[in-house]
């Protein structure tokens, strides 16, 4: 009962879960942006802080020179380049979300369709010697239109994997809480067929024993009379 509640409870979760992500992607996508940007400002921050509190503390360790006066043991901390740049991109990102995405998606269309030029002109270059199939041409001519598709539509594009994402889960607590239903009916009917059998020998030993018992009274009064 208790692996069937929590069947229940995962599919209904997944259910909410898919419901949101399909009614509310660009919310969701919002969020997101701003969710990632504050992990991404946190980070930067305890990068630079400790950076600082290096410094400050840094005539408090031990310098070790050598015989000639050479330093051998710095303990200088390292300029924090890639905590700046997590605060930078933390900013971008809590502050101008919907502006990022728009800039990642414009250079992820970008991508697509210079690599689908690029393709054409291997292939091109190739049927020169051989005979290229249909086929490999239809691979970059997809990839050709994905990449237009998310230039015209970037808000779009880049919801598009919270709704499969949405759907997937959606679907998931469906078949999960109609397997829970099913594996549990099975299991009651399988403990029922099992446990039948077993009352029914019960009842034949049962049986059985009076049995044997009423035969051993009768032979004890057959020699009571004789």
């Amino acid at each position: 009962m208790k692996a069937l509640q929590s069947s229940y409870f995962r599919s209904i979760c997944a259910i909410i879960v898919g419901i949101l992500l399909i009614q509310y992607r660009q919310e969701m996508m919002h969020w997101l942006m701003i969710a990632i940007g504050i992990i991404f400002l946190i980070s930067g921050l305890i990068s630079v802080v400790s950076y600082y509190s290096a410094i400050k503390h840094q005539d408090e360790d031990i310098q070790v020179f050598d015989s000639n006066g050479n330093l051998i043991i710095n303990r200088k901390p390292t300029f924090p380049i890639v905590g700046i740049g997590s605060l930078i991109l933390g900013g971008i990102l809590t502050v101008m979300p919907s502006t990022f995405i728009i800039g990642l998606m414009y250079i992820l269309a970008s991508i697509l369709i210079l690599g689908a030029i690029n393709m054409f002109a291997n292939l091109a270059s190739a049927n020169k010697f051989a005979q290229i199939g249909l086929f490999w041409w239809i691979i970059p001519s997809i990839i050709l239109l994905i990449g237009i598709f998310i230039m015209v539509n970037p808000l779009e594009s880049a919801e598009t994997p919270l709704v499969i994402i949405g759907w997937s889960m959606l679907l998931y607590g469906v078949i999960e809480c109609i397997n829970a239903i099913k594996i549990h009916q099975i299991k009651r009917t399988f403990a029922n067929q099992h446990a039948t059998p077993t009352t029914t020998s019960s009842a034949e030993d049962t049986h059985k024993n009076s049995n044997r018992e009423q035969k051993t009274n009768e032979e004890l009064l057959e020699k009571d009379f004789e």
